[in-house]
């Protein structure tokens, strides 16, 4: 399988929290799925640790990346294919982390392993 972590997702994945299912958590950790990170979730947790809302995790931002890579998980970047169809997704959703992340899954043909319901209105497939 081959899914996109949602930012809450990799949030409880790296806290280890009890709020992350254990049957999303079996398909995280099995090597024989490919897990992706997007360009975004970096983003979007950087604004959180510069606002204080994230003093758990500050110390992995300055090797992000590494810290992706150490869990077997591979970045994805934000593409223009991404960016326009994350405009064109129907629906009044406004979250702009949602909306890319929703268009990466449906570009990519990535399974968005995410606990927010209110995505499935982009049409994309999610794993819980």
């Amino acid at each position: 399988m081959r899914t996109l972590l949602d930012t809450h997702a990799l949030l409880w994945w790296w806290l280890d929290d009890a709020a992350l299912p254990e049957r999303t958590r079996r398909v995280i950790e099995d090597a024989g799925n490919e897990v992706f990170v997007s360009a975004a979730t970096g983003w979007e947790i950087a604004m959180k640790v510069r606002r204080g809302k994230l003093a758990a995790i500050e110390d992995r931002m300055p090797r992000f990346e590494q810290a992706i890579a150490d869990d077997g998980f591979r970045p994805l970047a934000v593409s223009m294919t991404h960016g326009l169809r994350a405009g064109a997704l129907p629906g009044i959703h406004s979250d702009p982390f949602d909306r890319i992340l929703a268009a990466q899954a449906l570009v990519e043909g990535l399974v968005l392993v995410t606990r927010d319901r209110a995505i499935l209105d982009f049409g994309c497939e999610t794993l819980w």
